[in-house]
């Protein structure tokens, strides 16, 4: 059976645990799943300084699992033990779906300094357990800090329900074959390719239909593409268009990504140009 990923974080342990739900349930899973996580901070003293998700960049997935980097640094006038986040769609008290870090048991994922902690992080996206089509998108990303204490009690110092927001997106790839090769000068050249994209539902890549994608052109021995036109996908996918043949050089199809899809580029495919 397909499954999410739910996840508690428990603030005094501070131990990931993974909590498998059917995705056809998802608003049965328990509640508390995120409050857990960052457990209320009514008398919070520190604040969270700055979270860092994929080094920035859009996350995005195929059909297999996707590892990315998670780090957060926080500080307190008391100091920081750790400081952890977690990305999910829906609401706190309702997640449809949840992204933590890995479960850490051999090594310490922080640098501190007598009040900061910054804290670093792999996460996993596994769209076979965690994702599916309509999770793609924005997702926020909810941060928290803790503090160990001497008797034993762990304080969560610092805490955002919703930090920031990060791109989740599906997969995209692109091909292209140029026809016939090598070609005359002048005459007519044939570039065709697919455009596809990973379904987190079925673990495919599909066609990717009535999207534009560019046609781009490097002359032999230059340094910069040119973009020649712009060509729509059809109903299955395939892109199609035709050049007049002038060099030496290679063609590429570009797509250049949307709100739940990422961004592709082909291979390029060189032309001898007679």
């Amino acid at each position: 059976m397909r499954t999410r990923a739910s996840a508690a974080v428990l603030t005094g342990a501070l131990a990931l645990s993974v909590l498998a739900v059917p995705a056809a349930h998802a608003s049965e899973r328990d509640p508390g799943a995120l409050t857990q996580f960052a457990a209320p901070a009514a008398a919070a003293t520190g604040k969270i300084t700055k979270v860092t998700i994929n080094g920035g960049k859009t996350i995005a997935v195929g059909t297999s699992k996707k590892k990315f980097t998670v780090e957060v640094s926080a500080s307190d006038r008391k100091g920081v033990t750790l400081a952890v986040a977690a990305l999910y769609r829906g609401t706190v008290n309702n997640p449809s779906a949840v992204l933590v870090p890995v479960t850490l048991v051999d090594h310490d994922p922080c640098k501190r300094t007598a009040t900061t902690a910054t804290c670093k992080y792999t996460v996993v996206a596994d769209p076979k357990a965690d994702l599916a089509n309509q999770d793609a998108g924005t997702w926020k990303v909810l941060a928290a800090a803790i503090r160990f204490e001497a008797d034993g009690e762990d304080k969560t110092v610092a805490e955002n329900l919703n930090y920031k927001s990060a791109k989740v997106v599906r997969a995209a790839k692109l091909t292209t074959n140029a026809t016939p090769e090598p070609v005359k000068k002048g005459k007519t050249l044939t570039i065709s390719g697919a455009l596809t994209r990973a379904s987190w539902d079925n673990l495919k890549y599909n066609g990717f239909a009535s999207n534009s994608v560019k046609l781009q052109y490097k002359k032999k021995g230059a340094g910069a593409w040119t973009t020649v036109k712009t060509v729509k996908a059809d109903s299955r996918g395939t892109v199609k268009t035709t050049v007049k043949a002038s060099a030496d050089g290679d063609y590429r199809f570009t797509y250049g990504g949307s709100g739940t899809t990422g961004s592709a580029t082909s291979v390029a495919d060189f032309v001898d140009v007679r």
